[in-house]
């Protein structure tokens, strides 16, 4: 799959960067999407019918006043690489702090099981409205039981992280309902050389509640027209998670989905299994982002990513469409797991509507 480019209402900067890619067109017809979905479509219920979640969004924009690092997965390798990150998040206006074990080592983790469930506890108490995570890896999911999930959604943080930190926002949102974030984390996309100007223009605008609609380029998205509440992230994350209380039981939702260093076939071993466990048909659409990093071999013969993709269309038969901005990529949107969007698309482009409320 070629690397997405992305296009968006609301920010100058990424206008800019975007401005190759999206057109006046485009940004009508996402204009049009939104209104039309303001006024609804009488679709069903995106949970279970017992779910008993609010998935209501907030019309007042929310605080951003400033963002608390923890490192809930794996240790972070060079803790100057947060340092950098915190510099550059405040330059975009984020007060910073950094949890007192974020640096922690524990064999392959950052500090042992209670002192990772401690800094969530932390995260949850302290001011700062925003909790990023440092990076992914792998750990979080030997907290979940203990995880207090309550307590975190009482505490009206918004937490952002992504890969490993995926398992943390099913589960809150299996849990409780709660609204959480994907996307950038300090070190992938603020502590490196440099700063991809439209990872850190989307970021800070879904923070400020500023984005409306983020509008990116698909090859070959078939056709889409719906509403429903927004969940996914990591594949591999994702499918370790079912059966278990803290996989989301979403009917009529927009799953997407990404993932890193998996060959295709265990891309599709893992749509199978939902596939199999009912998953995928329950869903309006399926939007795939980056899967990045991986390598072919000889015996493929042809079987390649694209092979999986028509796999998917022809087995499941819900819409699926590609090219979403997200993933173990230097682009990436942040999204808002767990709160109810529009999708819609035409010919070359699609149309993610963040806030179905200013139109």
């Amino acid at each position: 799959m070629n690397t997405p480019k992305a296009a968006k209402a609301g920010t100058k900067a990424a206008a800019r960067t975007a401005a190759k890619t999206a057109t006046k067109t485009a940004t009508q017809t996402a204009a049009k999407a939104a209104a039309a979905h303001d006024h609804g479509h009488g679709h069903g219920p995106a949970c279970d019918d017992d779910c008993g979640h609010d998935h209501s969004h907030s019309h007042t924009l929310p605080d951003a006043r400033g963002i608390y690092l923890i490192s809930p997965s794996s240790a972070v390798r060079d803790p100057a690489t947060v340092e950098l990150a915190c510099e550059r998040l405040q330059q975009q206006g984020f007060k910073t702090a950094i949890d007192r074990t974020a640096f922690a080592e524990h064999q392959r983790f950052a500090g042992t099981d209670a002192q990772r469930l401690a800094s969530l506890t932390r995260a949850a108490k302290q001011k700062l409205p925003i909790v990023m995570v440092t990076r992914g890896g792998y750990g979080i999911g030997r907290l979940l039981h203990q995880i207090d999930w309550k307590a975190m959604a009482d505490s009206g943080k918004r937490f952002v992280g992504m890969s490993d930190f995926t398992a943390f926002n099913l589960g809150l949102l299996a849990q409780t309902g709660a609204v959480s974030y994907t996307g950038a984390t300090a070190v992938a996309d603020f502590g490196g050389k440099k700063v991809d100007d439209l990872t850190d223009a989307l970021f800070g605008e879904v923070m400020r509640g500023e984005l409306e609609i983020l509008s990116f380029e698909t090859q070959d998205a078939d056709a889409v027209d719906a509403r429903g509440i927004l969940w996914g992230g990591n594949l591999a994350m994702l499918t370790s998670l079912l059966g278990t209380p803290y996989f989301p039981k979403i009917r009529g939702g927009i799953l997407f989905l990404e993932d890193v260093a998996e060959h295709p076939y265990r891309i599709e071993r893992m749509l199978t299994q939902l596939w199999q466990a009912g998953v995928l048909a329950k869903q309006k659409a399926i939007v795939l982002g980056r899967f990045s990093d991986y390598k072919l071999a000889p015996h493929d013969k042809g079987y390649d990513l694209h092979e999986v993709v028509a796999w998917l269309r022809k087995t499941v038969k819900v819409p699926v469409v590609t090219g979403l901005p997200y993933g173990h990529v230097a682009t990436k949107a942040t999204l808002p797991i767990g709160q109810k969007v529009g999708l819609a698309t035409e010919k070359g482009m699609a149309h993610l509507v963040l806030d179905e409320h200013t139109h």
